[in-house]
C-alpha cells in the first residue's frame, strides 16, 4: 500500500501542476479552475455577502410613516470616486465578498484567444459588483456589471446582471436610461418569472426616484402579482369560488414581494383610493409567507384609513386584540397610538390612557414617542387645558431629532402661543378667586375658610405616618406591625431604574418648577413678581388652622382690589383675542369676551371686546352680529371700530396718518430728541388707544427706557420688569428681560 501511495503521489502532483495553469485550454484545466472558483472562493465570497446583508437589513430602520423606499438601503451621499463614504454596520463582510471576487478573477480567469474558458469568472464579476453595490461603491460597481454584458452576452447570468447594471444606474440618478434598459428586457418573451419580478421591481424604484407614483403603481402590481390582468385584489372570484391570494401572489422573494404590497398600500392612500388601499394591506396580511414585521403594520395602515363610524369601532376592537397577543409586545406604542387615535373621537379620558400606555411602551421608537406625545397634547389642547398640552409640547420639543421639520416648526409656534395663554389662564382663574372671597359677606368668608381647615384636618387624619426601611416595608403607627408595601418609591431598584430611564429621556434637570418646560422664561418673571406675594400666604405650621390667618390675606385696599379687577378684565380680554386670531377657537374666545362683558369694563376694553365678538358672530351668520353692530355704532359712533363697520375702506384711509406704526415712529423720535416727559405722555395714550394690538410692546419698552432716562436706573428696573413680565413672547419682553439680568448687579 505504501509503495502505491509512493508510487502515485508523483503523478499527482505532476497533473495538478499540469491544472493549474491557466494558459492552456484543456478539459482537465478549465475543470480544475471551474470547480476550485465555484466550490471554493465563490462560495466563500457569496457567503460573506449573505451574511453582510443580513446584518445590513438587521440595522435598517424602516419609517412606516412615509412612503417605503422599494430597496431598504440607506444613501445619505452619492459616493463618487476618491470620496470617503461612512462605512455600513457590516463593511467587513463587503469587503471580504470583494477580495474572493478579485481573487477568483486574478487567480483563475482563463482567458484564452480573448475568450474566457472558465465559465465561473462571470459570476465573479457579478458577485464584484454586488459587494461594491452594498458599499456604495456604486461607479465601481457600475463597472464590473458593464463588464459581464460586453463580454459575457450569452452567459446565463446575463438578465439579472441587466437588472443590476439599471439598479446602479438608479443610483447614480440616471433613472431614464435605467427605465429605457429595464423596458427592452422585459420585451423578451419567455422571462423566468424571478428575472420578471426583479425587473418590474427596479423600474418601479426608478419611477419612484423621478416621482411618477402612477407607474410605480403599475409596475408593483405586475411584480406582485401572476395574474395576466393584473387584477388587483386580494383573492380573484371565479365561479362563485374564492381563490386565495396565496395562488396569484408572487413569491419568489417573499421580503420584496411583502415590501411592495405594503408600498402599494401606502402609494393608494396618497392617491385618496382608500378601498385599493385596504385590498393591498389586505393581500399582505393574508399572504402566508410575508415576514410578521409587514404584516403587522399593515394592520397598523388599516387602522389608519379608518373612515366611517362603523369601522373605527371594528378596529377598535381589532387593534385591543391585537394588544392582548405577546407577539405584538415590540409595536405595542404603534398599536396604542393608533388605539388613542380612534377612541379620542368617543372618550376622552380613554384616548389619553392609551396615548399614555403608547409613550411608556418599551420598545418604541423616538419618532413614535414624539408622536404619541404630541397627540396628547393636541388632545389636551382641544379640550382647552393648556397647561397640559404645554407640557406634552414640551416633551416632544426636547426630544425631537428634526428640529428643523415642518412638523416640529409647527409645533414649536403653537407652543411658544401658548406660553401667553398660560399666562392669562392662570391670571383670569388666580383673579377670580381672589375677587371671588372679596365679594363675599365676612360670615361667608369665615364659613368658606372653616370648611377649608375641617376638609384640610380630615386628609390629614387620613394620612397614616410611613417609615421608608429601604428594604420594600413601611411601618404603620404600630412599630411592631410589619407591612408589605407595593409602592414605587419603597422598592429601591424600582427607583434606580426610574431614575436611570428619567436621566436618558430629560439628561440632568434642576429640582424646581415647571422642570419639564423648554422656555421657562415667564414663569421665572411671575415668580419673581409674586414672590413676596407667596411668601406672605405661605401658611406656617402653627397657623394652617386658623381661620384668621387667611382672612387677612384677603386683599381689603380699593387700589388693590381695582388693580386686580383691572388685572382680570385685561386677561380675558387678551385670551379672547388670542383665541381669535392665534388659534382660529371662536368658541373659547366667545366664551372669555362674553365673560369680559359681565364684568363691566372700561371703555378701552368694552368697544373692542364687542367689536371682536361682532366679527365672529358674523362670521357664524348669527343675528347677535346685527345687535353688537348696531350698539357700537350707535353708542360709539367716534370710536375707529365704528368707523371700520359703517366703512372699512374710508376708514382706513382716513386714519392712515394715525396708523400705530406711524404714532410709535414719532414717539421714537422724541426719544431721541431726549423728549422723556412727551415719550412717556404719549405712550401711555397710545397703550390705552391701541388696547389689544400688537404693537403695545414696542410702546412699553419705549417708555420703559423713557422712565429709566428720566428717573433712574431703580425706577428703569421696575419698568422693564412690567414689560418682561406683561409681554414675555415678544421680542420686547425678552429684550427687556435681557436688560434686567445686565443692570441687576448695579442696583444691589
Amino acid at each position: 500500500m505504501k509503495n502505491i501511495f509512493k508510487i502515485a503521489t508523483p503523478f499527482l502532483a505532476f497533473f495538478l501542476v499540469l491544472s493549474c495553469s491557466t494558459k492552456k485550454d484543456a478539459f482537465i484545466n478549465r475543470s480544475y479552475h471551474s470547480v476550485t472558483t465555484k466550490y471554493n472562493v465563490l462560495y466563500n465570497g457569496n457567503e460573506a455577502l449573505r451574511i453582510g446583508l443580513e446584518q445590513l437589513n438587521s440595522n435598517y430602520e424602516d419609517n412606516f410613516w412615509e412612503v417605503l423606499p422599494i430597496e431598504p438601503l440607506k444613501i445619505d451621499v452619492l459616493a463618487l470616486p476618491g470620496m470617503n463614504v461612512d462605512e455600513d454596520s457590516s463593511p467587513q463582510e463587503f469587503e471580504k465578498a470583494e477580495e474572493k471576487a478579485v481573487k477568483a478573477i486574478q487567480m483563475h480567469s482563463m482567458l484564452i484567444a480573448r475568450q474566457e474558458r472558465n465559465k465561473q469568472i462571470d459570476d465573479a464579476y457579478l458577485l464584484l459588483g454586488k459587494s461594491r453595490y452594498y458599499s456604495k461603491r456604486f461607479v465601481p460597481a457600475l463597472e464590473a456589471f458593464n463588464y459581464i454584458v460586453i463580454n459575457y452576452p450569452k452567459a446565463s447570468l446575463i438578465n439579472e446582471t441587466k437588472i443590476w447594471q439599471a439598479k446602479t444606474q438608479i443610483r447614480l440618478q440616471n433613472e431614464e436610461q435605467a427605465i429605457e434598459d429595464l423596458k427592452k428586457l422585459l420585451k423578451k418573451q419567455d422571462l423566468p418569472e424571478e428575472i420578471s419580478e426583479s425587473a418590474q421591481t427596479a423600474i418601479a424604484m426608478a419611477y419612484a426616484q423621478i416621482g411618477e407614483n402612477q407607474e410605480v403603481i403599475n409596475h408593483l402590481n405586475k411584480a406582485v402579482f401572476k395574474t395576466k390582468k393584473n387584477l388587483f385584489i386580494p383573492a380573484m372570484i371565479t365561479k362563485n369560488k374564492k381563490v386565495s391570494s396565496e395562488k396569484i401572489i408572487s413569491t419568489k422573494n417573499n421580503e420584496q414581494t411583502a415590501r411592495n404590497l405594503f408600498i402599494l398600500g401606502q402609494l393608494y392612500r396618497e392617491k385618496n383610493a382608500i378601498d385599493s388601499s385596504n385590498t393591498a394591506f389586505q393581500s399582505l396580511i393574508e399572504f402566508k409567507k410575508a415576514p410578521y414585521k409587514y404584516k403587522i403594520q399593515a394592520q397598523i395602515e388599516k387602522a389608519k384609513n379608518v373612515t366611517t363610524s362603523e369601522d373605527e369601532l371594528a378596529t377598535i376592537e381589532l387593534l385591543k386584540k391585537l394588544i392582548k397577543n405577546r407577539d405584538n409586545r415590540p409595536y405595542l406604542g404603534e398599536l396604542y397610538y393608533h388605539l388613542g387615535s380612534l377612541q379620542k373621537n368617543q372618550n376622552f379620558e380613554v384616548a389619553i390612557e392609551s396615548f399614555k400606555k403608547s409613550i411608556a411602551a418599551k420598545q418604541i421608537s423616538k419618532f413614535q414617542k414624539e408622536l404619541s406625545y404630541e397627540a396628547a397634547g393636541d388632545l389636551f389642547f382641544e379640550k382647552a387645558q393648556f397647561l397640559k398640552a404645554g407640557s406634552y409640547y414640551d416633551s416632544v420639543l426636547r426630544a425631537t431629532e428634526s428640529e428643523n421639520s415642518k412638523r416640529i416648526r409647527r409645533l414649536a409656534r403653537r407652543r411658544n402661543n401658548l406660553n401667553e395663554v398660560i399666562l392669562y389662564e392662570n391670571i383670569a382663574k388666580t383673579s377670580d378667586s381672589i375677587l371671588k372671597l372679596v365679594q363675599m359677606s365676612k360670615e361667608d368668608q369665615t364659613a368658606y375658610f372653616n370648611k377649608y381647615i375641617e376638609n384640610l384636618k380630615s386628609k390629614e387624619e387620613k394620612a397614616t405616618p410611613i417609615k421608608n426601611t429601604g428594604k420594600g416595608f413601611i411601618f404603620s403607627k404600630d412599630n411592631n406591625k410589619k407591612v408589605s408595601s407595593t409602592w414605587y418609591f419603597y422598592n429601591i431598584q424600582t427607583v434606580g431604574f426610574g431614575e436611570q430611564e428619567f436621566q436618558q429621556i430629560w439628561g440632568n434637570r434642576p429640582l424646581e418648577d415647571n422642570w419639564r418646560l423648554s422656555d421657562k422664561t415667564q414663569f421665572k418673571l411671575i415668580d419673581t413678581k409674586l414672590k413676596a406675594d407667596e411668601e406672605n400666604l405661605n401658611v406656617v405650621e402653627n397657623e394652617k388652622y386658623n381661620v384668621e390667618y387667611y382672612l387677612k390675606n384677603i386683599p381689603t385696599n380699593t387700589i388693590e382690589i381695582d388693580s386686580l379687577y383691572n388685572e382680570r378684565n385685561n386677561a380675558y380680554f387678551k385670551l379672547g383675542v388670542i383665541y381669535k386670531e392665534q388659534f382660529k377657537e371662536e368658541n373659547l374666545a366667545l366664551s372669555k369676551l362674553e365673560k369680559l362683558l359681565t364684568f363691566n369694563p372700561k371703555t378701552t376694553l368694552l368697544i373692542p371686546a364687542k367689536y371682536h365678538l361682532y366679527k365672529i358672530y358674523n362670521n357664524q351668520g348669527n343675528a347677535k352680529a346685527t345687535i353688537l353692530k348696531n350698539d357700537i355704532v350707535s353708542n360709539y359712533p367716534t370710536s375707529k371700530y365704528a368707523k371700520i363697520i359703517l366703512n372699512p375702506n374710508a376708514s382706513l384711509i382716513q386714519e392712515n396718518e394715525n396708523l400705530p406704526e406711524n404714532i410709535y415712529a414719532e414717539v421714537f423720535y422724541e426719544y431721541k430728541d431726549e423728549m422723556y416727559d412727551s415719550v412717556i405722555k404719549k405712550s401711555t395714550n397710545a397703550i390705552s388707544r391701541f388696547e389689544g394690538h400688537e404693537i403695545i410692546p414696542k410702546f412699553e419698552l419705549l417708555k420703559a427706557y423713557a422712565i429709566g432716562k428720566k428717573e433712574g436706573i431703580v425706577a428703569f428696573k421696575e419698568a422693564l420688569d412690567f414689560v418682561a413680565m406683561n409681554y414675555p413672547n415678544t421680542e420686547e419682553g425678552k429684550k427687556a428681560l435681557e436688560v434686567i439680568n445686565t443692570i441687576k448687579t448695579k442696583i444691589q
